[in-house]
């Protein structure tokens, strides 16, 4: 995707910016998306893994999933989840505007 070509509409992108980056703003979301770079996995694993109960994780998974970073799909009774890429590339393409020489500017005077 190039960087200078729009996401979306600057409402939707600011939305899914915030929420995205709300999202990875816990360390067990942190752990959950670590997990999930490896492939997809079941709630049960992610339980184990990181040690947590399935309500707790639940609440992490939910806000992962409203923010669009992760998605799920139903087996039988188990709920199966893997990264979302596409989202990453939005935060990713958000990031990549910052750069070395931003706001190395010539410096300004207060209200001119």
């Amino acid at each position: 995707m190039p960087l200078n070509k729009p996401l979306t509409s600057p409402i939707v992108t600011h939305s899914l910016i915030v929420s995205g980056f709300h999202a990875l703003s816990d360390p067990i979301r942190i752990s959950v998306i670590e997990l999930l770079r490896q492939g997809e996995l079941c709630v049960c694993d992610l339980c184990d893994a990181l040690e947590i109960n399935q309500s707790k994780l639940s609440f992490h998974l939910k806000t992962l999933k409203e923010a669009g970073l992760v998605n799920s799909r139903q087996q039988g009774r188990w709920i199966y989840y893997r990264l979302n890429i596409s989202q990453f590339q939005v935060l990713e393409t958000y990031l990549a505007g910052f750069h070395p020489n931003y706001g190395v500017l010539t410096p300004r005077s207060c209200c001119e």
